[in-house]
């Protein structure tokens, strides 16, 4: 079987290769000719994600984006019911702090900080 390449300087070149590898070039070019005939529309599916990585299929749906957004605006209007000292105590312990080095570094005693931490939690139960 005869391939043909067109080069970019309008050069044309014809290589012999074999049946199956040239079935396979010629597949290949099938669907690099379909991909661009996608992106000429704008039209990304998931089948995209073979051919051109993850860029162009994500599985974030607007569904799903949308219930992010909304559950940030919850934890939002949460936090603004917090006092500063659980809001700043709550930010420690998501940074990975325990509770008894938040007590140390605040220099206030280790129930002190469990309760105000508990009191925070209650609230964003109520939230959510």
């Amino acid at each position: 079987m005869k391939i043909k390449y067109e080069f970019a300087d309008g050069t044309v070149s014809e290589v012999e290769v074999e049946e199956s590898i040239g079935e396979v070039i010629i597949e290949d070019r099938r669907q690099e000719d379909n991909l661009a005939r996608k992106e000429r529309y704008h039209c990304y599916s998931l089948d995209a994600v073979q051919f051109e990585g993850s860029e162009y299929g994500t599985e974030e749906t607007p569904e799903v984006q949308m219930e992010q957004k909304q559950d940030a605006e919850r934890i939002a209007c949460a936090m603004d019911g917090l006092s500063d000292v659980q809001r700043r105590r709550l930010q420690m312990l998501a940074d990975g702090k325990s509770m008894r080095e938040i007590a140390r570094e605040e220099k206030v005693q280790h129930r002190a900080v469990v309760k105000s931490i508990e009191d925070a939690r209650k609230i964003f139960k109520k939230k959510f």
